[in-house]
């Protein structure tokens, strides 16, 4: 799977995209294939707080248990509950119905800090 063109990505694995004063935040497909079967996601509250570059939550698969890094500051806006049922949707479709939290962006210019997917694409096969 390519990495969709309208995110932009943090070089630990996470995207996110940009709905006006919101982002949409999940993690990458490389990210899923490197975990595993995915069995549980522990993601913050609605109203809780993400900073740009640290730990917002972790994802847990058969194989380990893994930190997910804020591609962006915000507020949590909203949560993809969906995931506390069926976290393995992550694996299924890790941009779109496997996203995880939406934050309001606390400041856009931290856009200019993530990667497109071009530059992404050089991270991973850097690894």
């Amino acid at each position: 799977m390519s990495n969709p063109s309208d995110r932009k990505y943090h070089p630990e694995h996470t995207w996110a995209k940009v709905e006006g004063e919101l982002a949409r935040i999940g993690i990458t497909d490389f990210a899923q294939e490197q975990l595993g079967d995915i069995v549980f996601v522990d993601l913050p509250s609605k109203g809780g707080r993400l900073t740009q570059g640290e730990s917002f939550g972790t994802v847990e698969s058969a194989k380990t248990v893994s930190d997910l890094i804020a591609p962006v500051s915000g507020e949590v806006v909203e949560v993809n509950s969906a995931l506390d049922d069926d976290p393995e949707t992550v694996n299924e479709s890790p941009y779109e119905n496997g996203w995880m939290v939406v934050v309001r962006i606390d400041n856009p210019g931290e856009l200019d800090d993530l990667l497109s997917a071009d530059a992404y694409e050089q991270v991973i096969e850097d690894e």
